[in-house]
């Protein structure tokens, strides 16, 4: 069958396939394939450097010949790998046997065949494959689509820096503060979860099918392998992999970065969540609008309405995501013994979390430059909300020792609908300078928003 967007089980590839064009190569199975080739090659050339007698290091020819590979592999590439797979039911397997039918005809590659997956074990090519598979989303797609919605955010801070909005803790009218301030917070958070994630270090091991450098140590017992494949896996691209070694592993590598990885990118989405149902909810308090698009339809039997769908499905398709990655960071760092094969399809699923949060990023960003605020509406529930000044109030009266002045506002304040004219009545009976009784006067819920607007410009 010939899959198509329409016919795809998964929404990824069928719905929303358009929108992960960046995502699709690198975490594909085409993309698994690729850096399996990529390691192989890159552990093959290395062994060719390594001054054993037996493999003399390879021409420059050869070498911009197996670098070709990797630079230009194709989907071509990795369906005459399948073919390969097919006969051998082993996809490591198949990827060795792909490379040395490309010596064909190359007798310099042909005599040293049998150094392509030399004293590997699968784990060695696929835990550093996936590592340069996860560097690559996180940095190509992961990461920048969560600087496009910090961008975005810190543009509403500085915009919105002075517009006051009624805060509403508990669901209920609170200290106003200014729209730019809870962007900025919003900001604030999603840095330093972005700077957590930019943090792990990517990690792989190449040391044998316990870890122990057995059947390297078998050809050659003199040899520092240990120092070799540490070399291979820290140096660079495109010499090596520009990872970082670890040192200690069974089978597989632990895959404690990659739980570490995937939880700081959930514990990032879970701020974007907490910013999708603010968003969600200031919209239906129409402190928001959003911006109308030729043709769209808002519901099939309501002509008026305008959803915030983005809003919604970024929401969903974040659940999405941290359930996978919660999974994954709660799974793979488990294996029986010296290995078990419960990572092994668990982990072709990197991608699709990985997809859902990119899907979810999209959406947000998308939503969020739909909003036109709403200023007239904000105004107006600041102005139907004067019970907020019992805060200033019964605070100034605290400073010059009223009794009860907590007691005193709550009896006239709580629950109830409060005037203008009622709060400055009592100001004027109060027992304070005649200056606090002005500057208290002169406030409104409007004014009395601390150092929002301050803080909102500082980000």
């Amino acid at each position: 069958m010939n899959f198509t967007p329409i016919s795809a089980l998964s929404p990824l590839d069928g719905r929303y396939a358009s929108k992960l064009n960046a995502l699709r190569p690198l975490m594909s199975e085409q993309g698994y394939m690729h850096r399996r080739v990529q390691v192989e090659i890159a552990w093959f050339i290395a062994l060719s450097d390594a001054g054993f007698a037996e493999f003399k290091p390879l021409s420059p020819g050869a070498r911009s010949y197996l670098t070709g590979l990797v630079k230009n592999f194709s989907e071509a590439d990795a369906v005459a790998i399948k073919e390969f797979e097919k006969v051998t039911n082993h996809d490591v397997k198949a990827v060795e046997y792909w490379i040395k039918s490309k010596f064909k005809d190359r007798p310099e590659l042909e005599k040293a065949a049998e150094f392509v997956h030399f004293a590997c074990t699968s784990e060695d090519i696929n835990n550093t494959s996936h590592a340069l598979q996860l560097r690559s989303g996180r940095d190509q797609v992961v990461l920048p689509g969560l600087d496009r919605i910090i961008l975005k955010l810190r543009e509403m801070s500085h915009a919105f820096a002075d517009v006051p909005m009624l805060s509403r803790t508990h669901g209920q009218t609170a200290s106003p503060t200014t729209v730019g301030k809870e962007m900025a917070n919003v900001l604030m958070r999603l840095q330093a979860a972005s700077e957590r994630i930019a943090a792990v270090k990517i990690l792989g091991k190449m040391n044998g099918a316990v870890g122990n450098y057995n059947a390297h140590l078998s050809a050659w017992p003199d040899f520092d392998w240990e120092a070799f494949s540490k070399k291979v896996i820290e140096t660079p691209e495109p010499l090596g992999l520009g990872l970082t070694f670890q040192p200690y592993s069974i089978q597989i590598e632990p895959h404690d970065y990659m739980a570490e990885l995937f939880d700081a990118v959930a514990r990032a989405n879970t701020i974007l969540v907490d910013l999708s149902r603010d968003i969600w909810g200031y919209v239906s308090l129409g402190y928001f609008k959003q911006r109308l698009k030729a043709g769209e339809i808002g519901s099939s039997t309501m002509p008026h309405k305008v959803n915030p769908i983005d809003f919604e499905n970024a929401e969903g398709n974040l659940g999405l995501a941290n359930a996978l990655l919660r999974h994954l960071s709660e799974k793979l760092p488990i294996s029986r013994w010296q290995r078990d094969l419960t990572d092994s399809t668990v982990l072709r699923n990197m991608g699709v979390a990985l997809g859902y949060a990119a899907l979810a990023y999209a959406s947000l960003l998308t939503g969020l430059n739909k909003l036109e605020l709403n200023e007239q509406a904000l105004a107006a529930d600041l102005d139907a909300s004067w019970e907020v000044l019992a805060e200033p109030i019964q605070t100034v009266m605290r400073r010059y020792g009223v009794q009860g002045a907590y007691e005193k506002l709550k009896e006239v304040t709580r629950g109830k609908t409060v005037t203008a004219e009622a709060l400055h009545g009592l100001i004027r009976s109060l027992e304070i300078p005649d200056a606090e009784k002005l500057r208290l006067l002169a406030m409104t819920p409007g004014s009395y928003v601390g150092q929002a607007a301050a803080l909102a410009r500082r980000v």
